[in-house]
């Protein structure tokens, strides 16, 4: 019995699930020092998956990516107006960018 390799096939998004799937840039210290190391930070849908985060990225800033980690960050218990809340859970994507590539966050 021989194993063979998984296929990889491209994913193929429309440009509104690209705008629906990166909500918006992390602005952050930590954020911006990934920036020296080509990687940029963005909140994404909580139902996006690797794949579609990479496809929705390469269509609208025309950068090639090499890899896209995920990260879940659990909402925070707060008080909201004396009583107990809670903020809601976010979804942020790690995007690795091939050598030479730049995405301007600030002129965006």
């Amino acid at each position: 019995m021989s194993i063979r390799p998984r296929k990889r096939t491209q994913t193929v998004i429309s440009q509104a699930k690209a705008y629906d799937t990166i909500l918006r840039p992390v602005v952050t210290e930590k954020a911006t020092m990934g920036n020296e190391h080509g990687q940029v930070s963005f909140f994404v849908a909580m139902d996006a998956t690797k794949p579609e985060i990479k496809a929705a990225v390469e269509m609208l800033f025309n950068v090639k990516v090499m890899a896209v980690n995920t990260i879940i960050q659990k909402g925070k218990k707060k008080m909201f107006r004396g009583r107990p809340g809670r903020r809601s859970d976010a979804k942020k994507a790690i995007v690795t960018l091939a050598d030479g590539q730049a995405i301007d966050l600030m002129g965006v």
